[in-house]
Parts: structure tokens; C-alpha cells; sequence
């Protein structure tokens, strides 16, 4: 993060340590930095600890302990409680889109006919210092009624309709920091960065617009980092003067550990409480990460681990189950696929998977799911319509599901094969240099990629590497072979984009970050933290 200049305020004790532009001052003035400062100095000793307590936990499991559901909070799982009542415009979520917060892309998200937008700080956009703050410009002209624009490079007009989707924003996760605002002497956290920002600027806005403050909560572990968000939100709605549930929430459940604590993260937002979503690629790196020292735990190739089968399908039917007996919303996950409107073939590939999936989740009871591309929302508005009459299915208990420990860590059959280390290589490699660059959505063959994917491809091939996992070839997996197809796979990538395109890319710095990850003594718990020291 080189070339920042330090830029005093009238804030004691701020700093902002990144480049200044257009109507940053809107943004970034004395009375939002009071505000961020105030929840900095107030939580992030706490925010600390809970990724020191994530530290000695992950040591449990790496000396051979599984993860449980919890003795000390069976009470909190067996007792009968539900959440707030949620608002009315979040009662039927049947079809949501999500993507980062450029302002063309939020303006299509919102007038795509889904239920939800998802404006995306954390894994669908790189979090440069202009990403981020020119992100919640935007979100301000949205709730300003001024997010209409015209592209400077194809004169089109970008409008919002009169009736828009329901937006929720997702702030980067608590172990991410933000570089650029120094409190005190050290780095914000990047969570209560994005958080009290768009909270500050937006909160009243939205309520006299007949929506509210609606967030995604990413990568939470426990259920104590859960209750750190509550306390944040408790305490910024009374520096508001807003009722303590004012904040609605939706938890993404990514993480293996979160997944056995579902019970005890609704009840310790239950004031807040929306619903839980099924973050499944994150869940699937969670997964390798946490069980990466224990050889028993060896996944099939990437292609292979598949929702609707073992410990997925009993994630995401146990979460339909919690979240319906506590009265909130139970989201299936993403469809990642991009159409292609000039090859019907593989248009209507891609809309025949992307309805298999959603016809899987409707029917199992999820309350609606997510896609990345607006021409998968009448795909998958078509799925739900038709499976769910209603605005949601609440009164589908499934207390037909009975799932224990074994059930969710139950490993997918399948292959492991050197062609699916090198598909890992050649994504993960692609998607770090566009991260590099500064973007967080990046299409790869046909798929809508974010740093989920990258996250499974290293960490995968990490734990290949470390257990020198034999291949159904027979060939073992070591440090020579990571080489070779390292070399042969980047000299693939050369040609499918053009060798110009290649050298004015950042790939050696990709390659170098992707190479230290996937074959470093120690899995680096998030890829994200190391990349973020390359970018302005």
C-alpha cells in the first residue's frame, strides 16, 4: 500500500492514509469519523480476541479434535424461543442477486426483478481504498435518489426503476482490516468500517423510504462473534436515537464451526434476526481449513463436491430446520453461472443446472436463494413461483431432519485427479490477478467467481501437498508436480487470453501469492489478508 498520503482530520486520534477524491468529503467527514471511531474504540479489543479465541480453537482441531455441537448451550438449542417480528419488505426473499458496488452494477442488481440486491463489500469486490469509498458514494445516491449516471465510454443511460429490489449490504468480515483510516495508532477494522459507514449515512434514509438498515453478516465462526454484532448494532442504534431493532441481519453460514452454533447465533441476534443463508463455497474452504491436518477429510475434486449430498446437504437442511422454528428466513445459496446470449447451447446448460439447483432448494423448504447474473433471476423467480406460492415457507418445519455430528462432516465421494489441481491452479491463479487489479467478481469459464473459489483451489491444494495425497492415476501429489502444472497451466491461461493481455496483467505477483499459499508450511487462514498487502 504504497504511494498513501497521510491526511490529518479534525477527528483526534484519525487518520486517513489513502488517496482523496471526488466527494470523498461526503463520506468521510468529522461527523462519520466521530461515529467510526466511537464503534472502533469500542469493540475492536473484543473483535481481537474472538479471532485470537478462532486461533486456539483451530489448534484443537489440528490436534486431531472434531468440531460439535456445543454441551454448554444445549438449553439455548432445546429451548422454545423465536426471533423479532422482521419488516414487511423482507417477508418474501424468494430470488436475491448479488455483486459489488460499482455503481452501473448496483443500478442492473436493483432493476434486475430480484426480491434482494446485495451490495457486496467483502469477497465480490477487491477492497481498494477507492472500491470502498466510492462503494458507499454510491449506496448514499442510492438512498439520495441520484444514483443515475450515464457511461462515459457507451453514452448508455443507467436509471433506477420505480420499483427496485430490496437492498441489504455486506460488510467485509471481522478479520479484515481497513488500512487506510488509522484510529488511535492502528488499522480500523474493515467490519465496522463498512458497517458504521453505510449505517451513519443511510439508516434514517431507508426507515422514511419504508425499508430499514439490512445487512449480511459474512465468515462468523461462533456465536460470541455473533454477539459482538449485536452489541454493535445495539449501540449504533442508540447513537442514532433508532429502536434496538432497528438492524435486521442475515448470517451467512460459510463456516464449518458457525454450522454446529446455528441455534446459538439466531438467539444472540434474535432482536436483529433475519435469516441465515447457505454460503456453500465458503463453507467448502471452511471445511478443508478446519479439517486440514486430519487425512480423513481429503475432498474429491472441486467439480465433485456437490450440494445435495453429505455433509452439504445436512448443512443446509439442518439450517432450514433451525431457522424455521425460530420464525426467520432460511436461503439457499449461489448460482454461479454466467449465460451466454450469443451460444444458446450453453445458455440453456447453464439455466438447466441453475434450475435443478433451485428446484432442490425450493423443495427442501429454503425460503429463496441466490444468483449472480440478472439473466438467472427469472430462471430462478420461475423455480420458486412454482414451489412456493407463498411469500416464504416458514410453516415448513422439516422436523423430519434429524442430522448429528457424523452427518455434517461427512466426506462426498468422488475422484481426486491432477486435472482438478490443475482447474484449481488456473482459476485460483486467475481470479488473485484480478483481485489484484481491483476486481472482486471475476468471470471464469462460464462461472461468476469470487474469493471463495480462490480460497477452496489453494487451501485444497495445500492440504494435497501436505498429505502428499495420491491421485486416481496413482501419482502423488509434491512440490514438483504443483510446479509443472503451475508452468503448463499459466502458459494455458497466456493463450486463452492473449499474450498481451497476459504481460499487461499482474500474474507474476498472482502466481508468486498463489504458489507461497498453496505450498507454505502453514495454511494462511485467509488468502484476502495476504493479498491485501498488494493493493493501493
Amino acid at each position: 500500500m504504497s504511494g498513501n498520503q497521510t491526511r490529518q482530520t479534525g477527528v483526534p486520534g484519525v487518520e486517513i492514509r489513502g488517496s482523496w477524491g471526488d466527494r470523498y468529503d461526503e463520506i468521510l467527514n468529522d461527523d462519520t469519523l466521530v461515529f467510526l471511531a466511537d464503534l472502533q474504540r469500542n469493540f475492536d479489543t473484543d473483535r481481537r480476541e474472538l479471532l485470537a479465541r478462532r486461533e486456539v480453537r483451530q489448534q484443537h482441531y489440528d490436534d486431531g479434535a472434531l468440531p460439535d455441537f456445543l454441551p454448554e448451550t444445549s438449553s439455548m438449542r432445546e429451548d422454545d424461543w423465536k426471533v423479532s417480528p422482521i419488516p414487511a419488505d423482507l417477508l418474501d426473499r424468494r430470488v436475491e442477486i448479488t455483486g459489488p458496488v460499482d455503481r452501473k452494477m448496483i443500478i442492473n442488481a436493483l432493476n434486475s426483478g430480484a426480491k434482494v440486491f446485495m451490495a457486496d463489500f467483502e469477497d465480490a469486490s477487491s477492497p481498494t481504498w477507492a472500491n470502498m469509498v466510492e462503494g458507499q458514494i454510491n449506496l448514499k445516491d442510492r438512498w439520495d435518489n441520484r444514483i443515475d449516471f450515464t457511461d462515459p465510454n457507451s453514452g448508455k443511460d443507467y436509471k433506477l426503476s420505480d420499483k427496485p429490489a430490496v437492498l441489504l449490504v455486506r460488510p467485509r468480515g471481522w478479520h479484515l482490516p481497513e488500512d487506510h483510516v488509522i484510529v488511535d495508532g492502528m488499522p480500523m477494522s474493515g467490519s465496522l468500517f463498512d458497517f458504521g459507514l453505510y449505517f451513519y449515512l443511510n439508516a434514517r434514509k431507508t426507515l422514511a423510504q419504508g425499508s430499514g438498515p439490512y445487512f449480511y453478516l459474512p465468515k462468523l465462526e461462533s456465536h460470541l462473534e455473533a454477539r459482538l454484532w449485536n452489541d454493535v448494532f445495539v449501540h449504533a442504534e442508540k447513537a442514532l436515537g433508532l429502536p434496538t431493532d432497528t438492524i435486521k441481519a442475515t448470517v451467512l453460514i460459510e463456516t464449518l464451526p458457525a454450522a454446529f452454533e446455528m441455534n446459538e447465533i439466531i438467539y444472540e441476534l434474535r432482536h436483529h434476526m433475519a435469516g441465515l443463508n447457505c454460503g456453500r463455497w465458503d463453507y467448502i474452504f471452511s471445511f478443508i481449513k478446519t479439517l486440514r491436518k486430519n487425512r480423513d477429510y481429503l475432498l474429491p475434486d472441486r467439480s465433485q463436491v456437490v450440494m445435495g449430498k453429505a455433509f452439504l446437504d445436512a448443512y443446509s437442511e439442518l439450517l432450514i430446520k433451525t431457522c424455521h422454528r425460530r420464525g426467520c428466513f432460511a436461503m439457499g445459496g449461489m448460482a454461479a453461472q454466467i449465460p451466454d446470449r450469443r451460444n444458446p447451447e450453453v445458455n440453456e446448460a447453464a439455466f438447466a443446472k441453475v434450475r435443478a439447483d433451485k428446484e432442490r432448494e425450493a423443495k427442501n423448504g429454503h425460503d429463496g436463494t441466490w444468483v449472480a447474473h440478472p439473466d438467472l433471476v427469472p430462471v430462478a423467480m420461475e423455480v420458486f413461483d412454482k414451489y412456493m406460492p407463498g411469500p416464504n415457507q416458514l410453516d415448513k418445519l422439516r422436523e423430519d431432519v434429524h442430522f448429528g455430528q457424523a452427518d455434517m462432516l461427512k466426506v462426498h465421494e468422488g475422484t481426486r485427479t491432477v486435472q482438478g489441481m490443475r482447474d484449481n491452479i488456473r482459476v485460483g491463479v486467475q481470479y488473485i490477478e484480478a483481485w489484484l487489479r481491483g476486481r472482486g467478481a471475476v468471470p471464469l469459464y462460464n462461472l461468476m467467481e469470487d474469493a471463495a473459489t480462490a480460497e477452496i483451489s489453494r487451501s485444497q491444494i495445500w492440504q494435497q501437498l501436505h498429505f502428499q495425497a495420491v491421485f486416481d492415476d496413482g501419482e502423488s501429489a509434491t512440490r514438483d508436480l504443483f510446479e509443472t502444472c503451475l508452468t503448463e497451466e499459466m502458459e494455458r491461461v497466456k493463450q486463452e487470453i492473449g499474450p498481451d493481455n497476459y504481460a499487461a496483467g499482474r500474474f507474476p505477483e498472482a502466481i508468486a501469492l498463489f504458489r507461497d499459499l498453496s505450498t507454505a508450511d502453514n495454511l494462511d487462514p485467509f488468502l484476502t489478508l495476504s493479498a491485501y498487502k498488494l493493493i493501493e
